[in-house]
């Protein structure tokens, strides 16, 4: 009797903690699907910082990024395709992470991994070769190798 008593309690405790296991898989797919929700669109690039050195766009050059609902990218350099991607974030991590990878164009089969921070009308993204400490802030100083880019909003949301 006492054996089965225990069985029951165990198991009961297990039930438990895989409902609370589902439960946080739940809340993180919900915050995942919010945040693709609102990176979806497109995107034009206002800054880049490069290993410590700032740049802008010359008049005229327009780079933009489309993202779409399920993690792909395309990056668009004066109108014409300049890249394909997918990526995965994590919006629970502290700041918000994203690992990409380049699927088409230059640096085709590279990955990154970096940080990311949503904005109503502006994006950040602070990345960096995987292999390497994912940033942990938003910056690229001199000797990081990391990128920092500022996005603008293109299309109304």
């Amino acid at each position: 009797m006492r054996r089965s008593f225990v069985v029951i309690l165990v198991s009961g405790a297990l039930l438990s903690a895989l409902a609370a296991i589902a439960a946080a898989d739940d809340s993180t797919h919900e915050l995942i699907k919010k945040d693709r929700q609102q990176i979806q669109g497109t995107w034009r690039v206002v800054s880049v910082e490069v290993n410590g050195e700032k740049t802008t766009p010359n008049d005229g050059e327009t780079s933009t990024v489309v993202n779409g609902p399920d993690g792909t990218w395309t990056l668009h350099e004066n109108g014409k395709l300049a890249g394909k991607g997918t990526s995965t974030i994590d919006p629970t991590k502290k700041p918000k992470t994203i690992d990409f990878t380049v699927t088409d164009g230059d640096g085709k089969g590279e990955q990154f991994v970096g940080i990311y921070e949503l904005g109503e009308k502006t994006r950040k993204l602070c990345f960096i070769p995987r292999g390497l400490d994912r940033p942990t802030d938003f910056s690229a100083p001199f000797g990081s190798d990391r990128v920092l880019i500022t996005f603008e909003r293109e299309d109304a949301k």
